[in-house]
């Protein structure tokens, strides 16, 4: 699996579980859903991503596109 499509998978791991959690935990676990989705606005802006950089040191292999 590449990097472009492991990152994918993470953040709508989070997603997911974050919906779950509100609907059957507390609706305060949106928030993570909100974060997540600013999170992911600013690492569109600036490329700057802690799982990438996690990813990266654990030498997943990456792809230019998702093909």
């Amino acid at each position: 699996m590449s990097l472009e499509r492991m990152i994918l998978l993470i953040v709508g791991l989070v997603v997911v579980a974050s919906v779950l959690l509100a609907v059957y935990v507390n609706l305060n676990w949106l928030w993570l859903t909100g974060l997540m989705g600013a999170h992911l606005i600013q690492a569109a802006f600036t490329g700057l991503c802690p799982v990438v950089a996690l990813l990266k040191r654990l030498r997943m292999p990456q792809r230019p596109g998702f093909g």
